[in-house]
């Protein structure tokens, strides 16, 4: 349980407002995965129906990631002149626009629109983490495990519902895009009593663009790039794979679902335990192990054992998210250089990430097996560990014109 000492700002707010402010950012989150998860299990329905390529169709969860990394910089900037509040709302109606364009019978408008809700994710992904460390300094994992859970856990059901909406109810893949326009538009009516807040926009000394020159900063971003790189390319093409090695379209579907539900638990437990932890090195060496355990149990091709290695990918990659999230907090020191980092990472590392599901259709045009893309899944995992050995650190992030004096200083007050 939250309590009211533990949760307000310095600022003066009501105890109701304080717990619309938590229903917000739980509504917000439930945005930022579902109408992206809910396109794997159906892609390939979406494929033939349209005459795409494989490669053209991993455009569908590349683009979001390509708009991730052009706008992230740029949300910092945005939420700085027109304040966190209503910039994440004006995100949220961008959402739903980009969700009905997506729908629309006309081929143009599944890429526009997809470009579109990519836009309005990559601003929530990036100002969220910075409006928790402004409004919940004293609880940062906690209010990050729970956001993280509403994220996860919408992108389970949406990965789960897909084929039995398009396939069950006779409407089509393109209503199966279009409901959930119904999540968005709550969001939108619950976000905005934020919109009559005193706006607070965050004063510092620091610009932010010295992060650039942070040895620490870059690994936060190559750890936030090849997580995503991980998870982007599970919820794209694990049902294909599944269903290549025998398993059913709907059970594969239902498949990745399982896979988002077993990330769901240490989405939320991993980020307290890394809040309170002087290092997050042991949670990264869990989550790559778990990872690995998982693309061993997919490359054995043993269906009869899927259930057991996708909840070993699911909590992999629920620990990796977690992680990351936490890296953009813990080693900041402010609300500002938190969203400065936030946008450096989800730049490039969504950047990064973009080309893990297009190359793995690229690969499987090319070689008509999911072995070698599942065998850069592997390499990706280590990767992951050797960065995540520095992004632990108990350390903050350092700008150019800071020397190892102040450096050490900041490390202390850490512990």
């Amino acid at each position: 349980m939250i309590s009211k000492k533990q949760i307000y700002h310095t600022q003066s707010v009501s105890k109701p407002g304080v717990w619309l402010l938590i229903l917000g950012i739980v509504f917000a989150g439930a945005n930022l995965r579902a109408p992206l998860t809910c396109v794997g299990p159906i892609i390939e329905i979406i494929r033939k129906n349209t005459g795409m390529s494989n490669t053209l169709a991993g455009m569908l969860t590349t683009l979001p990631l390509l708009a991730f990394a052009l706008i992230s910089p740029v949300a910092p900037k945005i939420a700085r002149r027109f304040g966190l509040e209503h910039t994440l709302f004006g995100a949220l109606l961008l959402l739903g626009a980009g969700i009905l364009l997506r729908s629309v019978p006309f081929t143009p408008g599944l890429f526009s629109g997809t470009i579109l809700l990519g836009i309005a994710i990559a601003v929530c992904n990036v100002l969220l983490p910075s409006l928790i460390k402004r409004e919940f300094p004293n609880k940062v994992g906690m209010m990050t495990g729970t956001y993280s859970v509403s994220m996860n856990m919408w992108a389970a059901i949406a990965s789960g519902v897909s084929i039995p909406i398009t396939k069950g109810l006779g409407y089509g893949w393109r209503f199966s895009l279009v409901c959930w326009a119904l999540i968005s538009l709550v969001s939108i009516i619950v976000w905005i009593p934020q919109l009559l807040q005193k706006q607070h926009i965050p004063k510092s000394s620091s610009s932010g663009t010295h992060l650039w020159g942070s040895g620490l900063a870059w690994k936060v971003t190559l750890f936030m790039g090849l997580q995503s790189t991980v998870f982007y390319a599970i919820i794209t093409w694990l049902p294909a794979i599944l269903h290549q090695q025998g398993v059913n379209p709907t059970k594969a579907g239902w498949l990745l679902s399982l896979t988002q539900f077993a990330s769901l638990p240490p989405t939320f437990i991993v980020p307290i335990l890394a809040g309170r932890s002087a290092n997050q090195r042991k949670l990264v060496a869990f989550t790559v192990i778990f990872l690995l355990l998982g693309y061993a149990g997919i490359l054995s091709g043993m269906t009869w054992l899927a259930p057991v290695y996708v909840i070993l990918i699911g909590i992999g990659i629920g620990s990796g998210f977690g992680l990351a999230t936490m890296f953009f907090v813990l080693r900041t020191q402010n609300a500002h250089q938190a969203a400065e980092l936030s946008g450096m990472a989800q730049s490039v590392g969504y950047l990064l990430a973009a080309i893990g599901p297009a190359l793995f259709g690229f690969l499987h045009d090319q070689t008509h097996s999911w072995t070698v893309p599942l065998i850069i899944l592997v390499v990706a995992a280590i990767l992951l560990y050797v960065v995540g050995m520095g992004a632990g650190s108990n350390s903050f992030v350092r700008e150019e014109n800071e020397n190892d004096n102040d450096n050490s200083q900041l490390k202390q007050k850490a512990l």
